[in-house]
């Protein structure tokens, strides 16, 4: 525990003094104005040119300054900052048009199916879109012995259509991302460095995006060229490893890949949820921590063994590279080899460079390679943590020192100091607060770094000697499953996630808490009564008292305005379905949304512990991502055809959690209490296409006063296929279908009249949901529109007139919706 002691003899801060913040920000300009001109790249060549005038000009007036020996420091803060933003504006003039040729352009806009060309840049990892036949292949074919996967990679070629014929589909550089279905046993083939051809269709991304497009093959991809032997060993050796972990039991056996050498593709989505739920998530994603603990063991090694400085230092930087190509380079990868590099140049030469202004040089030199990780979630939290642990883990430490051991004040500092920086950022992710994240650190945190050391000497010792290795493996495994247990059980207590203001609104109010919480842990012992201090507390019992009181109020108020009688809630999950239909205490679920955390929370919310009737609309993950939050609590699920062996293994997992499952199709009738429900959709035998979004289960409820119709996702053709083949007749409320695109039938919503219609869909969802036409057609209808994205949780009971509703959501409270019908 030297560094501990240390920390607690060195004298302690005053205010911020001890920092030196001068590149700081640098670097924030130049990650601003990066994050601005990629988005909008048209403006980076004028930006360009008058960053660059900007910094001759303030370059001449320090110059003229520094003639004049007069002081130049914020002058030359300025010149650097804009020198550093004309760097973004050259680097994003100099990549931006290689990254989105015409060639590409065109082919996304044809939406003609080529053949491209792809050198494989990350690990694959098999997806969970379950469905999709348009994007993955023909409907009905058998992929039970095939698996789909997302990985990044560079569009090389384009070797079909119209691009190709003139030429212009070869030597390209362009990033995507690809979704492809591979065969059973290739997805270890498909290594980072590997090129391969596929058929497909592309789609642009949005501006901004790290990807430039999507890339959705129709088949197999074809392997052309295995990677060159700088990464094959690499490749090769990760695959042995993953699967000598995978024999090992339980989810250890899944975790210790993740947590050695950075491959998560073993992880499971729940025990995946479960790691985000209690922020351990880090702990799978190699960093600063990793790199530190290969540079420690490498330097002490050739220390025991007497090499010389200069030596060792030059051996250590090997064994970083290789280390760096084993774990694959994600930006934290990046940004923490980049920064032990740098420090270790610096050790050799006698002048080792300080953690701020060190961090703050990397982020300009990763920034001016690649603009666009300045809108990486990863990269950002890799340095905030980073910043963290540099600037706020000494002064915690000291702060709680005062009442705790040395050795456990910095244990609990080292979590929350990179808590507290991440936050912010955190909460754009998911608008949620983890209530357990620190003592799940405290717990699983020490395990770390000896699932790190054990699993990587384990798996370099899998080539050579493997008997050994798997002995080694299962001392791996020992903490990687402490691990996750305590993530499993954090995730499962009440509370672990406690709901926040999302979006800019809740960034800028955690960054306000932030600044005041680092306020107090700053200040020097002798000012306790200065007023930053005093305003800090101040903040902070203001928030809290504000926040408690809205968390008591919220389910107070809810319990309080719902009404007594209500019927239909759609839960505000994010760009995916999730309904509930009620009689007193009976439930039925209509899909269950892309996110377990999101829809325990509203069933919590409702009251709900027990669904008696599950339907499963179809397989696509924003209508069944969400179904570990319901295993183990359903009675009966109602669902569609499976198109593959992931959709057959989530029914073996309802089966498994004791729900009976029933195929649906026309015809298939029950009772929830007193309402009747009965199937519309698919029918038996049709030529239309019975998987899919046009495969969608229509299920109708009646009873109670409302009449409802839930359209899950399909399109206009199985609309009037729908309307012709089962005339559902007049509803007081219909569930808009696929979270109201423009593939709708006006001819159905006419028919059916419906007085509300409900919209279940994500804020800023990037598909224009609900779209104008849409809205156009429900108007037309004379039905009202009721949206989750605007007013979130919507709940819908009988009104207290024949035919209106009463309507109840987080914007508006118990509003009566009358009757549209004039007859």
């Amino acid at each position: 525990m030297d560094f501990t002691r240390d920390i607690v003899a060195r004298r302690p801060d005053h205010g911020m003094t001890g920092l030196d913040l001068r590149l700081v920000f640098p670097a924030a300009t130049a990650w601003l104005a990066a994050w601005l001109l990629i988005a909008f790249p048209g403006w980076a060549p004028g930006a360009q040119a008058a960053l660059w005038a900007a910094a001759l000009g303030v370059g001449l007036v320090v110059a003229r300054r520094l003639l004049r020996a007069r002081g130049v420091s914020a002058w030359g803060v300025g010149l650097v900052c804009c020198a550093a933003a004309a760097l973004m504006a050259s680097a994003v003039t100099v990549a931006a048009p290689g990254r989105l040729p015409e060639t590409v352009r065109e082919s996304a806009a044809r939406q003609e199916s080529v053949t491209v060309l792809l050198t494989v840049a990350s690990i694959p990892v098999q997806t969970q879109s379950f469905g999709a036949p348009a994007l993955f292949g023909p409907a009905g074919s058998d992929s039970g012995a095939s698996a789909r996967v997302r990985f990044r990679g560079t569009l090389t070629g384009i070797d079909q259509g119209e691009v190709a014929r003139k030429g212009a589909g070869r030597g390209l550089s362009v990033p995507v991302v690809v979704f492809a279905e591979t065969a059973s046993g290739q997805t270890t083939a498909l290594q980072i460095g590997s090129v391969v051809r596929l058929d497909a269709t592309l789609r642009l991304t949005a501006a901004g995006d790290a990807a430039s497009a999507l890339v959705f093959g129709r088949g197999p991809p074809e392997l052309l060229v295995t990677p060159p032997w700088w990464l094959g060993w690499a490749g090769e050796l990760r695959t042995l490893f993953t699967t000598a972990a995978g024999d090992l039991p339980g989810d250890g056996g899944d975790l210790l890949p993740g947590l050695a050498i950075g491959d998560t593709s073993s992880v499971e989505a729940d025990l995946d949820a479960a790691m985000k739920t209690s922020s351990l998530s880090h702990l799978t994603a190699v960093s600063g921590a990793n790199c530190a603990v290969v540079i420690a063991g490498v330097m002490l090694l050739t220390g025991f063994l007497g090499l010389r400085r200069g030596i060792r230092i030059a051996i250590s930087l090997l064994t970083l590279l290789g280390f760096v190509v084993l774990v694959t380079p994600e930006p934290s990868v990046l940004r923490a080899a980049l920064m032990a590099t740098i420090l270790l140049l610096g050790i050799a030469s006698g002048r080792p460079g300080r953690g701020v202004p060190l961090l703050a040089l990397v982020v300009i030199l990763l920034l001016a390679a690649d603009p666009w990780l300045a809108r990486s979630y990863g990269f950002a939290l890799s340095v905030l943590a980073t910043a963290g642990l540099l600037v706020l883990a000494g002064p915690l430490t000291r702060m709680l020192h005062r009442w705790l051991p040395t050795w456990l004040a910095a244990v609990i500092a080292i979590p929350l100091a990179a808590q507290l920086a991440c936050q912010p950022v955190l909460v754009l992710l998911t608008p949620t607060l983890p209530l357990y994240g620190v003592p799940a650190n405290l717990l699983a945190g020490p395990a770390a770094p000896a699932a790190t050391v054990i699993g990587l000497i384990a798996c370099l010792l899998l080539p050579w000697l493997p008997g050994v290795a798997g002995g080694v493996l299962y001392l791996a495994w020992l903490p990687a499953a402490w691990i996750a247990s305590i993530a499993r059980t954090s995730a499962e207590l009440p509370g672990s996630r406690l709901p926040w203001l999302g979006g800019p609104l809740g960034v800028l109010v955690t960054v306000l808490l932030t600044v005041a919480a680092v306020a107090l842990v700053m200040r020097g012992r002798g000012q306790v009564r200065a007023r930053w201090p005093i305003a800090a507390i101040a903040v902070l019992v203001l928030a809290a008292g504000s926040y408690a009181g809205s968390l008591i109020g919220a389910g107070v108020g809810r319990a309080v305005a719902f009404p007594a009688d209500w019927q239909i809630a759609a839960c505000d999950i994010g760009q995916g379905d999730a309904v509930v239909v009620r009689d007193r205490d009976r439930y039925a679920l209509v899909d269950v949304g892309p996110d377990p955390a999101l829809l325990a929370d509203c069933l919590d919310t409702l009251g709900i512990d027990r669904i008696d009737i599950l339907v499963l609309t179809h397989y696509d993950l924003d209508h069944i991502g969400g179904v570990a939050a319901v295993i183990g609590r359903v009675d009966t699920a109602l669902v569609g055809i499976p198109e593959n062996a992931d959709d057959e293994r989530l029914h073996d997992a309802l089966a498994a959690g004791g729900a009976e499952l029933r195929g649906a199709a026309r015809g298939d009738t029950g009772t929830l209490g007193e309402l009747r429900w009965e199937i519309l959709w698919p029918v038996r035998g049709s030529a239309v296409m019975q998987t899919g979004n046009e495969g969608s289960v229509t299920i109708g409820f009646d009873g109670r006063g409302i009449r409802s119709l839930f359209l899950g996702d399909l399109g206009e053709e199985s609309q009037d296929a729908l309307r012709r083949s089962s005339s559902p007749g007049e509803v007081d409320v219909v569930k808009v279908a696929h979270h109201g695109s423009a593939d709708q039938s006006p001819e159905l919503y006419a028919d059916l009249r419906a007085t509300v219609g409900l919209i279940s869909v994500g804020r800023e969802n990037g598909y224009g949901h609900p779209t104008d036409t849409v809205l156009d057609i429900l108007a037309a209808a004379g039905t009202l529109p009721l949206r989750t994205d605007q007013q979130g949780l919507l709940v819908i009971a009988p009104g207290p007139g024949g035919g209106a509703l009463t309507v109840w959501s987080e914007t508006v409270r118990n509003e009566t919706v009358p009757d549209t019908d004039p007859g």
